[in-house]
């Protein structure tokens, strides 16, 4: 039997982990850590303990300290967002030097068997523009920095860091380690908002009332309409942890972890406007790849250009046999972000906001729900101008076979925030006309 060690266990990620954890008897005790609020779990199994991950391995050890087991496996989901990318990769890179060191202080590092550590797509810098298509885990690094032989710079990458302390920390104390790229994870977790679930609820359902005829544009732009992408069920990646924490071959592995389907938003978003009882609007771009859509006099669109060269630049220059694709032109126009509407100015609007305050009142949801929403994280992933695909060949020869419907992630989720009031009650809100 194994216990099982769960940082940033009231996360997206890692509550996912708890939740399949409960359900899996290989594991007899689970440990959650946080440093906010305690994991809702309620299980004879489970025991938390809150954990600063940000504070010394001297302190953490303390809080480490009723840690023990024959076996350990530790699923690590925990990092805390900066918008400076050096300063990401000092905090994330010291929260997971300190934990580690803090399992030496305690003895525990001993019983340790493997650790689960979980990261994304930033492995591929999609957050600085187009990747290469699809991604495999064995492409080349954006690698921070210029060095030798390097033919372009590129900011810190916090995975980066991470992912070479647990390197060396697990060569060093005779553990096996596996990381996991998930990409737009979809989900739910109790008091957490920062999701693209909950953004995206909440935009549908109150431009349901807030938008003349109830019609519900797509606020990004037609290039990524059109794309193509690959989301990650936050269960399912849950179920892939646990497998990876087992399997033999994963040892010292890194795995893409998406649903296994290939999406794009022309495809989802006539659902989404159905599920929510909205209308497809009959022009969804009528400024083009560009253009305005300007709602009640107030324009609220965006540009925001991403990093020079996109990283797709990398493989696209390469000599290196089987690598290179012999296109040097793309590394000469960086990729964009662009919104026909920006949900960050959109939420602001007070039209908008006397249409939330009315579903708010009348079905009582949670306020904060409204005021942590991640409309910035909304109006990157609708608003970039190119595909985000990833190949999950790697796990599937290793053995993994999961798979999850990527509509049916968006409408578990969904259902989820309901239950909660964080989304009005489905039957209900589509007898709701528009107050425009």
């Amino acid at each position: 039997m194994t216990t099982a060690v769960v940082t940033g266990a009231t996360g997206l990620t890692g509550s996912a982990i708890v939740d399949a954890l409960l359900k899996d008897n290989h594991y007899k005790q689970i440990y959650t850590l946080s440093r906010s609020q305690p994991s809702t779990a309620q299980n004879s199994k489970v025991t938390h303990a809150h954990l600063d991950l940000q504070s010394s391995a001297s302190d953490m050890s303390k809080d480490l300290s009723s840690v023990q087991g024959d076996e350990i496996i530790v699923f690590f989901c925990a990092y805390l967002a900066n918008p400076d990318e050096a300063e990401a990769a000092k905090i994330n890179g010291g929260m997971l030097k300190n934990f580690l060191e803090a399992l030496e202080l305690t003895g525990s590092i001993k019983s340790v068997k493997r650790i689960v550590l979980t990261c994304g797509l930033k492995q591929y810098g999609v957050h600085l523009g187009m990747p290469k298509q699809p991604m495999h885990e064995d492409d080349f690094n954006v690698s921070p920095g210029l060095r030798p032989g390097d033919k372009f710079s590129w900011p810190e990458n916090f995975y980066y860091t991470q992912q070479d302390i647990l390197t060396s920390h697990a060569v060093k104390n005779g553990y096996s380690y596996v990381t996991t790229f998930p990409q737009d994870v979809l989900g739910f977790a109790r008091h957490n908002f920062m999701n693209e679930c909950t953004a995206l609820g909440l935009y549908a359902s109150v431009g349901k009332l807030a938008h003349p005829n109830s019609e519900l544009p797509f606020p990004g732009s037609k290039e990524c309409y059109l794309a193509f992408n690959t989301w990650t069920s936050a269960k399912l990646h849950a179920k892939f942890c646990l497998w990876a924490a087992r399997a033999p071959n994963a040892a010292d592995q890194m795995f893409n972890v998406v649903n296994g389907d290939t999406e794009s938003w022309m495809n989802l978003w006539p659902r989404v406007c159905a599920r929510f009882g909205c209308k497809v609007p009959n022009s969804m771009f009528p400024g083009g790849s560009d253009g305005e859509r300007p709602w009640w006099g107030f324009s609220a669109s965006s540009r925001t250009e991403l990093h020079s060269p996109p990283p797709v630049a990398v493989q696209a220059t390469s000599d290196v046999p089987g690598i290179g694709f012999g296109m040097p032109e793309l590394a000469e126009k960086p990729s964009s972000l662009y919104s026909q509407i920006d949900t960050e100015k959109w939420a602001k609007d007070e039209r908008v906001i006397k249409a939330w305050e009315t579903l708010r009142d009348k079905y009582r949801l949670e306020q904060k729900a409204w005021e942590k929403a991640t409309w910035g994280f909304l109006t990157f992933v609708l608003g970039r101008d190119y595909s985000n695909v990833v190949s999950m060949s790697k796990a599937r020869k290793m053995g993994w076979n999961g798979y999850e419907d990527t509509w049916d992630a968006f409408e578990d989720a969904f259902r989820e925030l309901e239950a909660e009031g964080i989304l009005p009650p489905l039957n209900k809100l589509k007898e709701e006309k528009s107050l425009a």
